[in-house]
């Protein structure tokens, strides 16, 4: 069922239930916002995406308040930017990172809502002794001295993944983002799937790049493609530049995944894939050394070999990381072509 609202005079028929914040989007009417995620059970709590709606006293949290028919919604009036600007001049009036320092610069989406909300960025000059770097294992590079405790990171450990490893904890009397009891993140259980860098708005969480990649002149491009690892079939978007990956992350469309991945595919594609050691084109074993050769002469090599066989004394081993589909076909290769029945999977499932 469809209820009739009006944003900044625009009437657009929300299906009920969706949130003002999501009616407007769905406008293309940009609501700032830093607690909000698409993926995450709103809660907000920073008010950056405070609305006007006529009739009430107070203004509403665009990313927690449902529609209602008839709803009229101002996104832009005077009392509702200084609302905003007094609401992220409170959150920034700690934050001790540079934006000039940071290492999503550019693409910060912290910068983007300050900006749009008509604040100076942050100089880094607000407390005196910064906050430490902390690994994130060897994938990315926690710095807290951005971190403005939205709460994404540890929403997403908790309700996406729900591996607990992030928490919020007191220090010194006040609420910080870590661990339970400030341990390592491989000692709390931390899976390394990146969720948490995925979701972060600033640049506390970062993943580490190749510098001789990330340092080099070049154009970066985009290339939509599917992990490599398995057959789950998970996909991704590729920053390319010069020819090799720069970053992957998970497609937030992407069917089989829908915007998550496991620590091989969020932080391993680059390296599996440009490692010295991967094979590119097939082998044979010639004088007790590898030769190169194409394709049709390891095809023709393979089927004299299999020929000289019965089918009593033939067996295959199917990869659990192939596709369905592959896998499907080799046992149908099997069965129809070799004429054994003796087939299984390395997994053993």
């Amino acid at each position: 069922m469809a209820v009739k609202v009006s944003i900044d005079g625009r009437k657009i028929d929300v299906a009920e239930g969706k949130t003002v914040l999501e009616a407007a989007l769905e406008l293309g009417i940009n609501v700032p916002s830093l607690c909000y995620h698409p993926y995450l059970a709103p809660v907000g709590s920073c008010r950056v995406c405070a609305v006007e709606i006529e009739g009430e006293r107070g203004l509403a949290a665009s990313c927690t308040t449902p529609v209602s028919e008839g709803m009229v919604v101002h996104t832009g009036t005077p009392r509702v930017v200084e609302y905003r600007r007094e609401m992220l001049r409170l959150i920034l009036e700690d934050y001790p990172g540079d934006c000039q320092e940071c290492p999503r610069d550019g693409k910060c989406e912290l910068q983007q809502v300050i900006r749009q909300v008509g604040l100076d960025l942050p100089s880094g000059m607000a407390v005196e002794t910064p906050r430490p770097k902390l690994p994130g294992g060897p994938f990315f590079t926690r710095d807290y001295n951005f971190c403005i405790r939205c709460g994404r990171c540890v929403r997403a450990c908790h309700e996406i993944r729900g591996a607990q490893a992030i928490v919020f904890r007191e220090v010194n009397g006040r609420q910080e983002v870590g661990t339970p009891f400030d341990r390592s993140l491989e000692e709390v259980g931390c899976q390394f799937c990146g969720a948490c860098v995925d979701v972060c708005p600033s640049g506390a969480l970062s993943e580490r790049l190749d510098e001789s990649v990330a340092d080099r002149p070049g154009e970066v491009r985009e290339v939509t493609s599917i992990c490599p690892y398995c057959g789950v079939g998970c996909r991704f978007i590729f920053e390319v530049k010069n020819g090799r990956i720069l970053r992957e992350r998970p497609d937030p469309n992407g069917p089989a995944n829908q915007g998550q991945a496991c620590v091989k595919g969020r932080f391993g594609i680059a390296g599996f894939i440009h490692h010295p050691d991967r094979l590119t084109q097939p082998l044979i074993r010639e004088n007790g050394a590898w030769k190169a050769v194409g394709w049709e002469n390891a095809t023709d090599f393979v089927a004299k070999a299999l020929s000289r066989y019965q089918p009593r004394e033939i067996a295959v081993v199917a990869c659990a990381r192939a596709t369905n589909e592959d896998n499907y076909v080799l046992q149908k290769f099997a069965r129809g072509v070799l004429q054994t029945n003796s087939i299984d999977c390395c997994a053993r499932i």
